[in-house]
């Protein structure tokens, strides 16, 4: 039991990755910086904006790394 706790990590809210906000129709990727008012299309399935958004990121942090 021990060890499953120390695996199993709680969220606190400094440490969100997306936040829905449906009275504005916003998405924000905490992540990425991303924010959208497109929450109807994202939960629709119009995922492409936040897909590019975390490669972007992704390739970003990867050439920090790297340099």
């Amino acid at each position: 039991a021990d060890m499953r706790h120390s695996q199993v990590r709680s969220l606190d809210r400094s440490e969100r990755i997306r936040t829905y906000n449906f009275p504005e129709n916003r998405i924000v990727d905490h992540r990425t910086n991303y924010k959208a008012y497109n929450l109807d299309q994202v939960l629709n399935g119009d995922l492409q904006a936040v897909i590019d958004s975390d490669i972007q990121a992704d390739e970003a942090d990867r050439l920090a790394k790297a340099n």
